[in-house]
């Protein structure tokens, strides 16, 4: 009982904080906003006018989104009105999730908001049979859901498709192509609530990626080798009944929401590809050089329906001089935490290795978010005596957003690039040592024999 109490004291106090954070003399004088649910993810734009009834500075703004909405968010990101990124501290509650920002003196009271969310939209019917479209519900808000009172907004949704069986048409609201539009609507209280429902045709690919490990190993000669292991599931609509090989390339309309192939892009200076599962190299994926990015186009050995997954093993090589920079016996490693799989993709795991030489000290791992840093462990590998520093992170509910760079500091000496070598020499030293006692080493009994007859 006491454990509870704290619990709702906490929360009341976080609320607390949260509400006196928030003016009450703001107002969102205008917010146009933006719904993309094209693909399988959801991304929604604000543009947000601020005003002040006292006609004062906005100095602080808070954004919230429902706990429902906030469980699902993969990412969020705010600039202000000259395009720079403003920083964002979250605070969570029982209900809701809130962003605070404070705004630099003097800006524009203009507020650009991009936020991701992962697996909102939902098949219905969640099974088709192989020649079915794949039909998607997404649920939604017409208002904007904030605590500040909405003078004036406009809502417009970009959908997969034309093909739409139904959607909530609260007015003013209307369709035209592939396009939705709720609003404008005026004087909107702060916290107001209105569900929609949109019931319309998606078959571009739902793919998530389960669990995709991330091995990097970085050599001093002049090479960084990257491999991942990926583990990929078809996230849409289930598929109903039994496949059909033949109807399936007979007729280029069947299995419309499958996933025949993806382009997964590399970096320009990727060399020494390969792509294999447990059956061994894929041969049939192909693969283009191009200006600044390397392009794979992946085509697993079947296509994928809706609840069959796949597991494959992709790796190449890059130069170090590009990705390894360092002054004396400083290093740092500047790499991306994770590389283009696919378009829109999910990844609701990621885990990366980085293998740093033999003889490292002092590692220090930047990363561009918030992960979760696992206990660091030893590598061996040949002509290794102490064992390779392993540095390992875990990031999860991924989306192309968080394609970023992470930094691993470091110190190294350069004597150490000496041991390889020399254990190499002493190896060969005692290899011919042992060659030359050998040879001068006479093994054999007939010579003995011979000198017993002749004695007598």
């Amino acid at each position: 009982m006491r454990k509870l109490s704290i619990i709702l004291f906490l929360v009341y106090l976080i609320n607390s904080i949260v509400c006196n954070s928030i003016d009450n003399e703001v107002e969102n004088k205008n917010v146009d906003r933006t719904i993309d649910i094209t693909s399988q993810l959801v991304k929604i734009s604000y543009k947000i006018t601020l005003d002040h009834k006292s006609k004062k500075p906005i100095n602080n703004y808070v954004f919230v989104a429902p706990i429902d909405d906030c469980n699902n968010l993969s990412f969020i990101s705010a600039r202000d009105a000259n395009k720079k990124e403003i920083k964002l501290t979250q605070s969570k509650t029982l209900t809701e999730c809130s962003y605070s920002m404070t705004l630099s003196a003097g800006s524009l009271p203009t507020i650009y908001i991009e936020t991701v969310y992962a697996k909102v939209l939902q098949p219905y019917p969640t099974e088709i049979v192989q020649g079915d479209r794949q039909l998607i519900r997404y649920f939604g808000n017409a208002y904007f859901y904030s605590p500040y009172k909405t003078l004036a907004q406009k809502t417009i949704v970009h959908l997969a498709s034309k093909s739409v069986e139904s959607f909530t048409q609260l007015k003013p609201s209307s369709q035209s192509d592939t396009q939705i539009s709720y609003g404008p609507y005026e004087n909107i209280a702060p916290n107001s609530k209105y569900e929609i429902v949109i019931h319309y045709e998606n078959n571009t690919p739902f793919m998530t990626i389960t669990r995709l490990e991330r091995t990097i190993e970085v050599s001093h000669w002049g090479n960084v080798a990257v491999e991942e292991t990926i583990d990929i599931i078809h996230s849409g609509a289930l598929l109903k009944g039994s496949f059909s090989r033949y109807d399936y390339q007979k007729d280029s309309r069947s299995g419309p929401a499958s996933i025949k192939s993806y382009k997964t892009i590399l970096p320009a200076s990727a060399s020494g590809v390969y792509y294999r599962d447990t059956n061994g190299n894929i041969s049939t994926s192909a693969m283009r050089v191009l200006k600044d990015s390397v392009e794979l186009d992946l085509r697993p050995r079947f296509p994928l329906f809706g609840g069959w997954r796949t597991h494959y093993t992709i790796g190449y090589n890059v130069p170090s001089f590009e990705y390894l920079f360092h002054k004396g016996e400083n290093y740092m490693l500047k790499m991306r935490v994770i590389d283009h799989v696919f378009d829109d993709m999910v990844v609701d795991e990621l885990i990366t290795k980085v293998i740093l030489p033999e003889g490292c000290k002092n590692i220090k791992l930047i990363a561009p978010y918030a992960v979760d840093r696992m206990t660091d462990t030893l590598h061996y590998t040949y002509l290794d005596i102490t064992g390779r520093p392993v540095i390992t992170f875990r990031k999860t509910n991924l989306v192309e957003n968080h394609i970023n760079d992470f930094n691993v500091k470091y110190q190294f000496s350069r004597i150490m690039m000496l041991q390889e070598p020399l254990l190499v020499v002493v190896f060969l030293y005692l290899f011919f040592l042992l060659v030359i006692i050998w040879m001068r080493l006479d093994f054999s009994i007939i010579k003995d024999r011979e000198q017993h007859v002749h004695k007598d």
